[in-house]
């Protein structure tokens, strides 16, 4: 996978299997510092200490349908080039926390790539689910900083039942929620 986004995606699929319901997907940039955290949390069904000791083996996994699983140790592998790193925190019945922290100026970093499509892309493929999506931007100076918060537990609430996150009008509308959304970031 070429772009961070593509590595969100399949953790993010990773806690859908884990019968998830709701997901927090956090993205923050720090200027002063040089780094890029991206974090998935879940409150899917979690892993023993033991399952979190192996999850970033590619020879371990839990699916039945293949003997390999590179979801997590491809994004251990990208963080480390950079001279970042990755934690996987998780308790049974509490849900899973994937955190990759990554050095934005190593000659190894990944570009986030279209983060808009895969978070819209996850949203109204899986519209039963909730997602909570966070960007943030810190500086040196913390009045810069900025963030932006999409969060679908509210916008069900808002649409109400009958309308749902799949709906064309509303897929648009979160596009350009979306996109609004990071041209605020970069200003």
């Amino acid at each position: 996978m070429q772009e961070l986004a593509l590595h969100i995606m399949d953790i993010v699929q990773n806690s859908i299997a884990a019968k998830a319901n709701l997901m927090y997907i956090t993205i923050e940039e720090n200027i002063h510092y040089h780094t890029l955290l991206v974090e998935v949390c879940d409150d899917g069904i979690g892993m023993t200490a033991q399952q979190v000791q192996l999850v970033t083996d590619p020879f371990y996994t839990t699916r039945t349908t293949r003997n390999i699983g590179l979801g997590v140790p491809l994004l251990k592998k990208q963080a480390e080039n950079t001279g970042g790193k990755i934690r996987v925190d998780s308790a049974l019945g509490k849900g899973t926390t994937v955190s990759a922290l990554f050095h934005t100026e190593s000659m190894n970093m990944l570009s986030l790539g279209d983060i808009n499509a895969v978070i819209l892309l996850l949203i109204t493929a899986n519209p039963a689910l909730d997602f909570v999506f966070e960007r943030r931007v810190c500086k040196e100076n913390e009045i810069e900083n900025k963030k932006s918060l999409v969060d679908t537990r509210e916008l069900k609430q808002v649409l109400g039942e009958e309308i749902s996150l799949s709906y064309p009008d509303v897929v648009l509308w979160l596009k350009n929620e979306l996109k609004e959304m990071e041209n605020d970031l970069e200003t």
